[in-house]
């Protein structure tokens, strides 16, 4: 006998449930996917012990007849596609018609349903492949398809199975992202007979977040849109955008939808990561709720089986789209941070009992006593250099030379009181409470948007020092700076070889001339040799402008004159996203009226 054989249907379904029936939830998103194809207004899930007992989906759809349900569940049978040229535009949200036989491969299935002009419904039953015969059936009419203990036939597969919670959060997860995908529709989820979401027809977008998540992640949304014109209606896309303070440790809160499918796609998460370049720390992901809608045609969804996957015809006019809409609109947004006593803005920082709710209110009514006691007359201390580079003289020409520094002739219009505390924080008085500023953080992005706008078109302005500083470097670090020769250039950094592993600085640039140029030049080679490997040109620029802007920045602790604040301010309102540093920390924290009323039991 030959060793190669024909595998029968059912072991073929058995593999195929294998990439397609990961876990319960995969059953639901398949089952509630067919009820939205089938034109449901109404769907409800029900799930005991996390799925693992029972899944069940009824729905309010077109129905089946006896013929089309005893069909239903054959390998690779559909109503949703007919010929190859169907799949250059699939319109529909399942076409594979792999979804219910590979679930009836794998565990106890009665179906019912009746289509609208019909008596009566039909039923059918089948375990773990083995089919029943269909018989007519007491129905409303839609489908209900009922799942009974997965995998039971498979104890390898079941044992991966984890706990009804663990389960069930994925039930509602992805129960969540078909909800937010169709806000036409009334669903309802059930777990144990007890309802966990019960969501009414023709919601908003933002009223079903407020739902599915909550009222606080709601408020703090960004709505953002665009629309472009092109072959066969164009790219739309709106959004819903988390302001920085609401920021998560993963992606997991990026919600992308294309055409009302959820998706996953690197080119819309780099996206969405660019939009928010500067806004947040390393390591945190923003919350986005993107929708884009485009022509069928100009995708392919036929990637993979879960369909979670697309392929874009034109991927970097997608990528340019998202990033156009999304970081346009937060320039356009102010994301100061307002302080809510009592709510945390993030899980991590979230109180864990109200008596840390009274700690804090006891604190800021100290600090609040502190900062009034520190209230002082006006100081004559050395300038720091807050005026435009062209009318400064850089300290690195000689240790004898002062810097100039003159207050600008037109400042826009600055609050009418505003206090440093600690010499490091700047209080100024806004129209409905009061705000706190982090001096070094916005000088930081003051110097970065400004040495960024000034490199994209030309290289950094340097002076000649009187005297060259040397410094030592090993062989590869001076490696790393013959590699980023031209990097160096666009800087104004001129180094010299000064003997055996040796080199000396001729010119700095004169934005730096506030941070030691040695110092500043043996991070930069640090970071070089640390970071050229595996980087892009823009990225590595990235880095060597954010440690250019912290190196040269106002440092917390110091005393700053009236004019210099003044001038800081001033600089405030000119800046792109000074609402932060470059590595995402807020510059400015708001804290209102109301707020503070509260705080003092007078509302």
């Amino acid at each position: 006998m030959g060793q190669i054989v024909t595998l029968d249907q059912n072991m073929i379904n058995m593999i195929a449930a294998g990439e397609v029936i990961e876990r319960p939830a995969s059953v639901v998103k398949e089952l509630v996917e067919n009820s939205i194809d089938a034109g449901a207004t109404r769907i409800t899930v029900s799930i005991e012990d996390g799925g693992r007992k029972l899944i069940s989906v009824a729905d309010n759809g077109c129905g089946m007849d006896g013929e089309d349900l005893a069909h239903a569940f054959e390998s690779h049978a559909t109503s949703k596609i007919r010929t190859s040229k169907d799949l250059r535009g699939i319109s529909t949200l399942g076409f594979r018609g792999e979804a219910l036989a590979s679930i009836a491969s794998v565990g106890q299935v009665r179906a019912m349903s009746r289509t609208k002009d019909a008596q009566e419904g039909n039923c059918t039953e089948i375990d773990c492949g083995n089919k029943g015969t269909v018989t007519p059936c007491s129905a409303d009419y839609g489908t209900t398809i009922q799942v009974r203990n997965l995998f039971y036939k498979l104890p390898a597969r079941r044992k991966f199975l984890k706990t009804a919670n663990t389960e069930g959060g994925h039930i509602t997860e992805h129960f969540t992202r078909i909800a937010l995908a169709n806000c036409d529709l009334d669903m309802t989820l059930t777990h144990n007979d007890r309802e966990v979401h019960r969501l009414g027809a023709r919601q908003g977008v933002r009223q079903r977040i407020a739902e599915l998540f909550s009222p606080e992640v709601c408020e703090d949304l960004i709505a953002a849109g665009s629309s472009e014109k092109g072959r066969g209606g164009g790219v739309h896309i709106s959004a819903f955008m988390g302001k920085p303070s609401i920021s998560r440790t993963s992606g997991k809160f990026q919600y992308i939808f294309l055409n009302g499918r959820f998706i996953r796609d690197k080119f819309i998460s780099h996206a969405i990561k660019e939009a928010y370049r500067g806004c947040l720390e390393p390591g945190r992901f923003p919350v986005v709720f993107l929708f884009i809608q485009m022509p069928h045609e100009d995708y392919d969804v036929n990637v993979h089986p879960t369909k979670i996957e697309v392929r874009f015809y034109n991927a970097n006019l997608i990528h340019s789209q998202v990033l156009g809409c999304l970081r346009e609109t937060l320039l356009a947004t102010n994301l100061q941070a307002e302080v809510k006593f009592g709510a945390g803005t993030d899980s991590k920082t979230a109180e864990k009992a109200t008596g840390e709710g009274h700690y804090r209110s006891e604190k800021i009514a100290d600090a609040m006593t502190d900062f009034f006691k520190k209230h002082r007359p006006v100081h004559t201390q050395q300038h720091l250099g807050f005026q435009k580079a062209s009318d400064r003289k850089s300290s690195v020409k000689g240790a004898g030379e002062k810097a100039q520094t003159a207050e600008s002739p037109a400042l826009p219009q600055l609050p009418r009181e505003f206090l440093q505390i600690h010499d490091s924080f700047i209080v100024i008085e806004a129209e409905d409470g009061f705000a706190v500023v982090d001096q070094h953080a916005l000088h930081e992005r003051i110097i970065y948007e400004n040495i960024r706008r000034r490199i994209q078109t030309s290289k950094l302005e340097s002076q000649k020092l009187l005297i060259p500083e040397s410094f030592q470097l090993t062989d590869a670090q001076a490696d790393a700076v013959d590699a980023n020769a031209e990097l160096m250039e666009r800087l104004g950094i001129e180094l010299v070889s000064f003997g055996p592993r040796s080199m000396a600085i001729q010119a700095f640039p004169s934005l730096l001339a506030k941070a030691a140029p040695v110092d500043f030049v043996q991070d930069l080679v640090d970071l070089l040799s640390e970071k050229s490997i595996g980087l892009d040109t823009e990225s590595l620029l990235e880095e060597v402008l954010n440690m250019a802007a912290c190196k040269a920045a106002i440092k917390a602790g110091q005393k700053l004159s009236d004019s210099e604040i003044k001038q800081l301010l001033a600089d405030k309102e000119k800046t792109e996203y000074s609402s932060h540093c470059p590595h995402g920390r807020p510059t400015t924290i708001k804290f209102s009226i109301s707020e503070l009323e509260k705080q003092f039991k007078r509302t």
